[in-house]
């Protein structure tokens, strides 16, 4: 025989409860709690239930414990509440200060406290330690209980060491070498300035921005292939120290090829806007040489009325002969046009500062390179610490309206500063700026220094955008009163200059002046002056009015060449609009400076010259051209050129000159240390003359006079500049090849200044 025992299926427990007693609540309504738990009297409840009712009241974040005990027909809910927050503090923060790390938690004092809340706190101060490079900083939020169930919440700060950044090296470099690659790099190397280079500590953001400057650097010299294939920081063993290897592919150089302009459009003439076109073939592939083209012929196009006509390169590579055709294909584009441009987030800088920077106004047609364009403009300006430009829909398809989003920053500075020179001996300056006058966009500064033998006071003001247009309007005054080394007398020279200046070509300048210029020669009697300076100075004092000129051409920053770049300035005076005196006083210079061995050594050569000739009047010592040594190496100020001189009478006095010529040749290198240190080497070679006087001049002497003829002075010399911490800081050590005998040498010179 066989039994077979069939399954009785179990019920589950089941509750029901006439009463709910709510424990230990004192802030919180027991409605609130009964809310949360959702269990209504008379109900059939669940164990399942139950817990579910349990969790919905933990999940409120209110209460510390919770306990749901069913006592017969009563549903007793015990709770105990979380403290309320009496005040915040933070110990063992001595990087970050307190109010620094007020701003980052989101815990507030007389709120309820939240262990999430807190522990989410802890990790945003944490972070604000791993962006200083202190990964290895720990937060600990601890309770401070106090009466009437209230909590002080201490934040227990162990900030760490800064994790530095031990090496930095690069795999798959050809072209460049480690110590060039560096010099692009924001992040630096440790070394044994350690203490005060903050680029050597380890920050994660900073590394991948490294990586995008890696990229600009390389494709601005025509490696098109190339990329980063990865980025490896290992952490040492002591956790002090990260080393960081960029794995890169450089690939090969291309240079430019054929360039073309294409287009359907009838009313294009392709002739036309190919003349426009600047780049030449066989010049180094860049793209941002090609993004300045299209912005050339997208401006061309509007001017010859052209709407809504768009430049897209057609790249087209040749493997080959390692070039890229260029084909600027000009097409119609869509017919969007601006609804309007919002600003927001400008507290202070003046709504129209930042729309004088857009080249588009509300019912133009839509472009959106010159939307980027002006973008880039806004966050130039340094007003902002923020700057999001964006495009969206308007209130039709056909249109879009431009969002500004901004958020300001200090613009303004009080600075004090120190200096040294061997020429000027000891300084202080004391100055203020303002890069924002007003919220207006204009620039405001004025400043005092004083040195051993000259002090010097300035006002200068600049609207960069006068009548709203591309004007530059400033102006400029200033006082020195210098007590001379080189010569028995003192002087005085005020200066009063308006001047306003516009662009005239992509790399040209023009800028116009007036100047009006007082000055004057004193106590000659204290000293052993000569007969001319004595002259000179019975003239009394006098007031010069000139116009005057500078037009420039400069391609060192916007150059198609991220290699090398040509300064050239000429400009000139021309004197007799009232005043006391007639004259012209022109000035030349020029500059070229190329990179060469992989960019490692600098070249650069300087020639500068200048003339003055005088119709009405005569010249003085003030106003003749004397050379200091950041003009000519290797001799005093005023050393070189014409001078009064009688060794009876003990009489040497500097003269100046009505012209001067120089040329400098330098070359600028590493010189084998770490590339953090900021210190680097250079040779040079000088020559100079300063000559001339006006026969006014040499009547008024018995004495002789010295090299009034033109005697060119050679100097060969090396250099040490230095990046320090107290400032930029040059050493010329220097030796005269040849010179005249009464010339006055100085084979080493110091320039050093900071501000704090």
């Amino acid at each position: 025989m066989a039994f077979t025992a069939l399954p009785v299926p179990s019920q589950a427990q089941t509750f029901s409860f006439s009463n709910v007693s709510i424990e230990g609540n004192q802030r919180i309504e027991a409605g609130t709690i009964l809310s949360y738990a959702g269990i209504a009297r008379g109900a059939q409840v669940s164990g399942g239930e139950l817990n579910a009712a349990y969790q919905r009241i933990v999940a409120s974040g209110l209460f510390e414990t919770v306990e749901i005990v069913p006592q017969g027909n009563t549903l007793v809910i015990r709770v105990t509440e979380y403290p309320t927050i009496n005040r915040i503090a933070f110990e063992g923060n001595r990087r970050i200060k307190d109010e620094d790390l007020a701003a980052i938690v989101a815990t507030q004092p007389r709120r309820v406290y939240s262990p999430s809340a807190a522990e989410q706190d802890a990790n945003a101060i944490a972070e604000a330690y791993t962006q200083q490079g202190r990964i290895a900083a720990r937060v600990t939020p601890k309770l401070i209980r106090r009466s009437d169930n209230r909590v002080d919440l201490v934040y227990e700060i162990f900030e760490g060491g800064v994790t530095e950044v031990e090496r930095i090296s690069f795999v798959g470099n050809t072209e460049f070498s480690d110590r060039r690659l560096r010099r692009v790099l924001e992040t630096k190397q440790a070394g044994l300035l350690r203490a005060i280079i903050t680029a050597d500590t380890f920050i994660a953001d900073r590394i991948e921005f490294d990586r995008q400057l890696l990229q600009d650097f390389y494709a601005s010299r025509g490696y098109v292939d190339f990329r980063i294939t990865g980025v490896n920081t290992e952490l040492a063993s002591e956790r002090d120290a990260y080393f960081v290897t960029f794995n890169i592919e450089e690939g090969q150089q291309f240079d430019i090829g054929e360039i073309s302009v294409q287009s359907d459009l009838p009313e294009v003439d392709t002739l036309l806007f190919r003349d426009a076109i600047k780049m030449k073939s066989g010049q180094t592939y860049s793209p941002s040489t090609i993004e300045n083209e299209i912005a050339r012929l997208e401006r061309l196009g509007v001017q010859e009325g052209l709407t809504f006509v768009r430049v897209n390169p057609r790249i087209t590579r040749n493997d080959r002969t390692q070039t890229l055709d260029v084909a600027f294909e000009m097409t119609r584009g869509e017919r969007i046009f601006v609804e309007r441009i919002d600003i927001e987030g400008n507290t202070t800088t003046l709504d129209r500062v930042v729309r004088r920077q857009f080249d588009t106004v509300e019912g133009d047609p839509f472009n959106p390179r010159a939307i980027r364009q002006s973008a880039e403009r806004i966050r130039a300006l340094g007003f902002f610490s923020e700057a999001d430009v964006n495009a969206r829909e308007g209130t039709t398809p056909q249109q879009v309206i431009i969002d500004v989003n901004v958020e300001e920053q200090p613009t303004g500075s009080i600075g004090f500063g120190g200096s040294y020179s061997t020429s000027n001996g000891l300084g202080l300056s004391l100055s203020f700026s303002e890069r924002n006058f007003l919220g207006r966009g204009q620039r405001l500064s004025a400043g005092v220094s004083t040195a051993s033998t000259n002090n010097n006071y300035s006002f200068n003001f600049v609207e960069p955008r006068f009548l709203g247009r591309d004007l530059t309007f400033g102006l400029g005054a200033s006082y020195s009163a210098t007590e001379q080394e080189y010569a028995e007398f003192d002087t005085g020279r005020g200066v009063f200059r308006p001047s306003i200046g516009f662009p005239v070509s992509d790399f040209g300048r023009l800028s116009l002046r007036y100047t009006l210029e007082y000055s004057d020669i004193l106590n000659t009697d204290d000293g052993d002056a000569g007969q001319i300076i004595r002259a000179e100075e019975d003239l009394g004092e006098r007031w010069d009015s000139s116009l005057g000129y500078t037009f420039s051409w400069d391609t060192r920053r916007d150059g198609l060449d991220p290699n090398a770049g040509v300064l050239l300035e000429f400009g000139q005076d021309f004197g007799g609009l009232g005043g006391d005196t007639s004259f012209i006083e022109t000035n030349l210079r020029a500059v070229a400076q190329q990179r060469v061995w992989n960019e490692e050594v600098t070249l650069r050569a300087t020639f500068e010259a200048g003339a003055l000739n005088y119709t009405s009047g005569r010249s003085r010592v003030t106003d003749r051209f004397r050379l200091n040594d950041s003009t000519l190496r290797g001799f005093e100020y005023g050393g070189i050129g014409p001078r009064e001189f009688n060794d009876a009478e003990d009489v040497d006095d500097s003269l100046g000159g009505n012209y001067f010529a120089v040329m400098r040749l330098e070359a600028e290198f590493p010189i084998g240390l770490p590339d953090e240190y900021g210190i680097t080497g250079g040779l040079f070679y000088d020559m100079g003359s300063v000559w001339g006087l006006d026969d006014a001049t040499t009547s008024t002497t018995t004495n002789d006079i010295l090299y009034e003829d033109f005697s060119l002075r050679h100097v060969i010399g090396f250099s040490v500049f230095w990046d320090s911490a107290l400032g930029p800081l040059r050493l010329n050590f220097s030796r005269p090849l040849v010179k005249e005998d009464e010339d006055r040498e100085q084979n080493f010179s110091l320039t050093v200044s900071t501000e704090f």
